[in-house]
Parts: C-alpha cells; sequence; structure tokens
C-alpha cells in the first residue's frame, strides 16, 4: 500500500506546475494576449502587465471581477475577469508580476561592422 501511496504522490508531483506556469496557461488562453502583448508589453492604448506590483494587479482584476471599473476603456476587461476564481487571479498575478521573457537569446546582432568603404 505504501508503495502505491508512493507511486501516486509522485506522479502528481511530476506533473504539479507553478504558479507561474498556470498564470501563463491562464493568460494565453483566456486572450489576454490579443490586447497586452505575448510578452505582457501592452499594445496600443491597452497598458503594460509586465513586472508590476502583485498586489496592484490582484486588486484591479478582482475589482473587475465585481463588475466595477474606473473608467469606461476599463470596462471591456469586466467580460474577461468575470469568470476567474481567486486562484486563477493568483496564478495571473503570479505571471505577470514574475515575467521574465522566454526567446532573450534571439536578438539583433548589433556588433557587425562591414568591411570596405561602404561600397562603389
Amino acid at each position: 500500500m505504501r508503495f502505491i501511496s508512493l507511486v501516486f504522490f509522485i506522479f502528481v508531483f511530476a506533473n504539479a506546475q507553478t504558479p507561474y506556469q498556470k498564470g501563463k496557461l491562464t493568460y494565453m488562453s483566456k486572450g489576454c494576449y490579443s490586447c497586452h502583448g505575448n510578452n505582457l508589453e501592452g499594445l496600443h492604448r491597452y497598458p503594460k502587465l509586465s513586472n508590476r506590483a502583485k498586489g496592484f494587479l490582484s486588486y484591479k482584476l478582482k475589482r473587475f471581477r465585481d463588475k466595477i471599473s474606473d473608467n469606461q476603456q476599463q470596462e471591456m476587461m469586466i467580460a474577461f475577469a468575470v469568470d476567474l476564481s481567486d486562484e486563477e487571479i493568483d496564478n495571473l498575478t503570479t505571471y505577470m508580476q514574475d515575467y521574465v521573457q522566454d526567446n532573450l537569446s534571439e536578438k539583433y546582432n548589433d556588433s557587425y561592422v562591414p568591411e570596405g568603404d561602404g561600397g562603389s
């Protein structure tokens, strides 16, 4: 019986995700990226969400979930936040606060120096 319990717990913990990973999955599945960007950088008039204070983000999402907004532009967030649970809000805000860009290795090489006199 102990062996079966041990195997069960190993299986559960092997498939467990961190709150950061769950938040990223929720962010992508709820479509947040369409306005706030894949890298949480904010697009057009929508705010940047990366590396913001978790308490502030949680406060705002809970207000949106309760159908409260500060201005007309924020009202569109109500439809996205109304179905969020406390755990999802916690995971989302963890992801936003601790965000690290995944593809930092893909950068433009600005150290290139052309040879010659620039062409003739």
